[in-house]
């Protein structure tokens, strides 16, 4: 499993030219499933997403996690995240999970999130999506689990 995490201003995903997720200040996921996982690397992810101190605090220090500040999520899922660029000039996805089980896992990671956060906004797995977002800092992170 591959997350890369940007802390962003404000976030948004279009599907169709309709707007489908949207924030304000808080994180954007992009989320990707690779064979190999299981359910637990969504726990793991969860709890690594929910208590990574990446927001400021009243000095100014990354010392404050989502739960502290009480921001958003958008989460996004992008297979593309699996690419192995090792050989050759096109990327292969070889590793990335099969989509009917992607789908599955894509909605248990966001339905473990709902439950412990607030405000979760998605993108829609499988579609063409535009994603429109004004990274804050720039503060990104690529977690693997």
């Amino acid at each position: 499993m591959r997350i890369l995490i940007q802390r962003v201003k404000q976030a948004k995903v279009e599907v169709e030219e309709k707007t489908i997720g949207q924030i304000g200040p808080g994180l954007m996921l992009f989320v990707c499933f690779e064979a190999s996982d299981d359910e637990t690397a969504i726990e793991l992810a969860c709890e690594k997403i929910l208590k990574l101190r990446i927001f400021e605090d009243e000095n100014g220090k990354m010392n404050k996690s989502i739960l502290d500040v009480q921001k958003e999520i958008l989460s996004i899922s992008q297979f593309t995240l699996s690419w192995d660029g090792k050989k050759g000039h096109r990327p292969s996805f070889d590793k990335s999970m099969q989509p009917q089980n992607a789908k599955i896992f894509y909605k248990l990671f966001n339905d473990e999130l709902e439950k412990r956060i607030a405000t979760i906004q998605k993108g829609q797995f499988g579609a063409d999506m535009q994603v429109f977002s004004q990274n804050d800092g720039p503060v990104t992170f690529m977690l693997e689990f």
